[in-house]
């Protein structure tokens, strides 16, 4: 059996300490904000809960592994203190908001013999692990141009005032917060990228937040082709779309829907798309809707991984390079968040 403790109990939070009580292989110990019970709609919960990390990590020494659901810009300090307590940690996306974090996490990992798991579970989506074997197998030959979508909805039902999501410190950003799993996607398909140019723009979020609602970025593969990535949180009312578009060699394929949830085009060389298992619907937030919902993915992996049966699914120097390639892409924005 696991035990489990989880930090920060939002609305992702409320999500992993779910998905754990639901798992047979599982304990959820324990769980912590800085808000107490009834703030957090936590009243009729059973397990201890605290408002200092501090005090839960040394009250549960029987704890296996912590949840680190806290806002991004404290992703990095909370991991390196589950970390020096001896707790493998599974870290929300992004994994921190500078590549400098991460490394010293990784670092601290070593130190201590303990596992990071990064949460990055659009991953186990049945039209991503399709394509992820279309792209490692060359059934699509070799790749020349990708184009990644991300068209969704945050306004004012999203973006409270007081509230930690639309500042610079502790969101850090539309590709941070929104779209850390598409670029997780984008590199876990087709490695690093090079040669980034950029554009951005702020069309309806000046009272909203503190940097950018949308952008253009274009950029050239490591292994070879290029991509682009347009994104939008301006959209009006709801969510449009999470859609990427491969053109490779022998044959093109675009999966998209609101969360890239479906195969929408699939023509490749002697090749017939198999049926595909249906994709868990997003992360329902009632005003607002997220990424898909494959957390139950996530909490078997880590149990399955400190079990010694498998290994981790997103590791740590996955994570940093997401938070790497979001860094370099963002140098090129301006101060008056255009460019």
């Amino acid at each position: 059996m696991i035990k489990f403790a989880i930090i920060g109990q939002g609305h992702i939070g409320k999500r992993h300490a779910e998905m754990v009580r639901r798992n047979p292989g599982a304990e959820l110990v324990a769980v912590c904000d800085v808000l107490s019970k009834s703030q957090t709609g936590n009243a009729e919960i059973k397990e201890s809960y605290y408002q200092s990390v501090d005090e839960l990590l040394n009250q549960h020494a029987d704890v296996d592994v912590v949840s680190v659901c806290t806002p991004n810009g404290l992703h990095a300090a909370h991991a390196l203190k589950v970390l020096e307590a001896s707790k493998h940690v599974v870290m929300e996306k992004p994994m921190a908001l500078l590549k400098s974090d991460c490394e010293n996490i990784i670092y601290k990992a070593l130190q201590n013999h303990r596992q990071v798991f990064c949460v990055m579970q659009n991953r186990y989506s049945p039209p991503a692990v399709w394509v992820k074997d279309v792209v490692d197998k060359k059934i699509i030959g070799e790749v020349f141009m990708v184009q990644l979508n991300c068209y969704w909805n945050r306004d004012e039902r999203y973006y409270k005032n007081g509230g930690w999501k639309g500042t610079q410190h502790l969101d850090g950003g539309t590709l941070f917060t929104q779209f850390s799993h598409w670029i997780d996607l984008l590199y876990w398909l087709f490695g690093d990228i090079k040669n980034i140019q950029a554009k951005f723009q702020d069309f309806n979020h000046e009272n909203l937040t503190e940097f950018e609602d949308s952008g253009f970025i274009s950029f050239d593969f490591v292994n070879g082709g290029m991509g682009s990535i347009n994104y939008s949180t301006a959209v009006w009312d709801k969510n449009l779309e999470s859609s990427i578009t491969i053109i490779g060699s022998k044959g093109s394929v675009k999966i998209g829907g609101q969360y890239m949830d479906e195969v929408e085009y699939c023509h490749i060389q002697d090749y017939i798309l198999p049926k595909l298992d249906a994709t868990a619907p997003a992360n329902d937030y009632g005003a607002y809707k997220g990424s898909a919902n494959n957390h139950h993915f996530l909490i078997q992996n880590v149990i399955d991984t400190l079990s010694g049966k498998t290994t981790i699914t997103t590791n740590a120097l996955e994570g940093l390079k997401v938070v790497d390639m979001i860094e370099r892409i963002y140098s090129i924005r301006k101060s008056d968040r255009k460019s």
